[in-house]
């Protein structure tokens, strides 16, 4: 009869025990991390299509192109002309007169600077060439439409003017008087 061996006894912690340590979880990456590794991706692909690139060429005959028979600067052809967008004579006039703040320049506390620039109402007197009576009916649809915007406070048109420091807002409002006086006819 055989002879019959007692199992070996197996220890139960050797079973459970871990033969070797988890890896950590992954970490997410920061946005330098991830950009950093972008760009070393697309800089190989670019590497790539480079040699590709020249690998395809190489067989086409080229000659050197001098760069000043390409490329040229812009030619001075002075300020864009005036397109005629209104046709009554108080909007016209305000046209004008918008397009001589943004060509000539817009000053403060003077009709006319020592440069030529003009303010609002120095624009609209030399784009009104003497005619009294259209000036009068510009500089009054400007007052208005300073007013419904910034209120009845607003005493005269020089004095919106001056309250100003940039350009930026007197040239908007005699742009928006010319809209005005279009939408009523004058």
């Amino acid at each position: 009869m055989p002879q019959t061996h007692p199992a070996p006894a197996i220890d139960q912690t050797a079973r459970t025990a871990p033969t070797s340590v988890a890896p950590a979880p992954p970490t997410e990456l920061s946005l330098e991390e991830r950009l950093t590794l972008i760009d070393a991706a697309m800089t190989v692909r670019l590497d790539e299509a480079k040699v590709a690139y020249e690998v395809n060429m190489a067989h086409i005959p080229t000659e050197p192109v001098d760069l000043a028979d390409v490329v040229t600067g812009p030619v001075d052809t002075g300020p864009a002309p005036l397109p005629d967008l209104y046709p009554t004579p108080v909007a016209a006039l305000l046209q004008r007169a918008h397009h001589r703040l943004l060509t000539g320049g817009w000053c403060k506390d003077a009709l006319v600077d020592e440069d030529g620039a003009r303010c609002m109402l120095g624009a609209i007197r030399i784009e009104a060439r003497g005619d009294t009576g259209l000036e009068a009916n510009a500089a009054a649809a400007l007052l208005d439409a300073i007013r419904r915007t910034f209120g009845d406070d607003v005493e005269s048109v020089p004095s919106f003017n001056d309250a100003h420091g940039s350009a930026r807002v007197p040239l908007r409002m005699v742009d928006q008087a010319a809209h005005l006086a279009d939408a009523r006819g004058l």
